[in-house]
């Protein structure tokens, strides 16, 4: 049996499959068979990199909102008056405390909304509030993307191994019949 290379087509991937001289109906479905698992199996490492990128989002939100509470708690206590923020005003209310750049860059580049209808890009708790709960709902948005990837990969995989169970099972009766034509059955 050969090794079967990555393809991106049923018929390059038929192609690639030798099953020897042999040319019986049972070898051509354990080719197609070979084949069609060859392809779920890349579905499958398509989908388990999809959701490798969307954990590393998820961590990169996780870390945002960490950062964010972190400010708001700050705020909170007054460690934000005499701070400048990323614009160069600075803070004065005690409840408030500047976005930092990697936050607003965050959540600009996955247009994210947050207040800042002045542009200072200082907060008070409710616009930390706000910002907080606009984070939260992207984070639920990736999370429930992961859970659909992961059905979609539960689902490629048990095609997978559907098509090599039937790969392995139509080779296995091919050298059947080829056993008992040499025994003369």
């Amino acid at each position: 049996m050969s090794t079967i290379n990555p393809a991106t087509s049923l018929s390059q991937i038929m192609n690639s499959i030798d099953l020897g001289p042999g040319g019986g109906i049972q070898l051509m479905f354990a080719k197609l068979q070979m084949a069609q698992s060859q392809l779920c199996k890349t579905q499958a490492n398509d989908y388990m990199k999809q959701i490798q990128d969307i954990q590393e989002e998820q961590k990169k939100c996780a870390d945002m909102i960490s950062i964010a509470r972190d400010l708001q708690n700050k705020g909170k206590d007054g460690q934000g008056v005499g701070i400048e923020s990323i614009n160069g005003v600075t803070t004065r209310g005690k409840d408030c405390y500047p976005m930092p750049q990697e936050l607003v860059t965050f959540m600009d580049q996955r247009n994210l909304s947050y207040p800042n209808a002045d542009n200072d890009y200082i907060l008070g708790k409710d616009e930390w509030d706000y910002t907080l709960k606009s984070l939260t709902n992207y984070q639920e948005q990736i999370g429930s993307k992961t859970q659909t990837l992961m059905v979609y990969l539960q689902d490629f995989i048990g095609q997978y191994n559907s098509f090599l169970q039937g790969a392995n099972t139509a080779i296995s009766n091919a050298n059947q019949v080829l056993t008992n034509i040499a025994r003369g059955q």
